[in-house]
């Protein structure tokens, strides 16, 4: 059953051509993918697909789910920092989701500002 979930991830990676960052970050100067925005691009072709996106905090790791209504899933997960105070935290979380998911489908960027973190 997993075959299947590739195929349709491949499908979809072809559909989804480049992602809007549609959100600014002002102490950067630099643009983002804003995670709500990001979901409302994919969500009509993971619908398409019957594939459904869950993004559950589990034993301390933001995960990014697609689960196939058919049968199968992909996962990408990145471990939380300890010690964060609830907004940071917050905003570790809403990070995370966003790059395991953008990671997850190999998402690529419009207007990409990636030379910023050299």
């Amino acid at each position: 059953m997993k075959k299947n979930i590739y195929k349709k991830l491949f499908i979809l990676q072809s559909e989804i051509g480049g992602i809007s960052k549609d959100a600014t970050n002002p102490f950067f100067k630099s643009k983002y993918f804003d995670i709500n925005s990001l979901i409302g691009q994919l969500k009509p072709l993971l619908q398409k697909y019957n594939l459904v996106l869950l993004q559950p905090i589990t034993d301390n790791y933001v995960r990014s789910v697609i689960h196939d209504l058919d049968g199968g899933a992909v996962e990408s997960a990145i471990k939380l920092p300890k010690n964060l105070d609830a907004q940071k935290l917050g905003s570790a979380i809403t990070y995370y989701r966003r790059y395991t998911l953008q990671s997850l489908l190999a998402l690529q960027a419009i207007d990409d500002d990636g030379n910023l973190a050299v």
